[in-house]
């Protein structure tokens, strides 16, 4: 069985070692020139403190990392389930072949 999956990137953040330090539009050029990115991209946003977004107060609610529940880097991910439960939470470092265990073992 073949469930239907989505990339999802909640935002670029610049909260984290400043590597977003441009505006969208210069974010969004430099990721499909450089990286050829074909996703949805959304606008800049925070991750941590006060003025996080909704998403990643929900996402750090319901799975902290190894710090705690704030985000280490940008490339911190999160799998969901179609029900919007929060099954696991990937610390930067994670490869995709630990990832790709996991969604067999959520039966993704």
């Amino acid at each position: 069985v073949v469930k239907k999956m989505d990339l999802l990137d909640p935002g670029p953040c610049n909260q984290v070692k400043e590597q977003e330090p441009g505006t969208n539009a210069q974010i969004l050029e430099f990721a499909t020139s450089r990286y050829d990115v074909n996703f949805p991209m959304f606008e800049k946003i925070e991750v941590n403190g006060a003025g996080a977004c909704e998403l990643y107060g929900f996402l750090k609610s319901r799975k902290a990392g190894p710090r705690g529940s704030d985000i280490a880097w940008n490339f911190t991910k999160f799998l969901i389930d179609g029900d919007g439960e929060v099954l696991a939470r990937y610390e930067p470092r994670t490869t995709p072949e630990d990832i790709a265990k996991d969604l067999s073992n959520h039966g993704l």
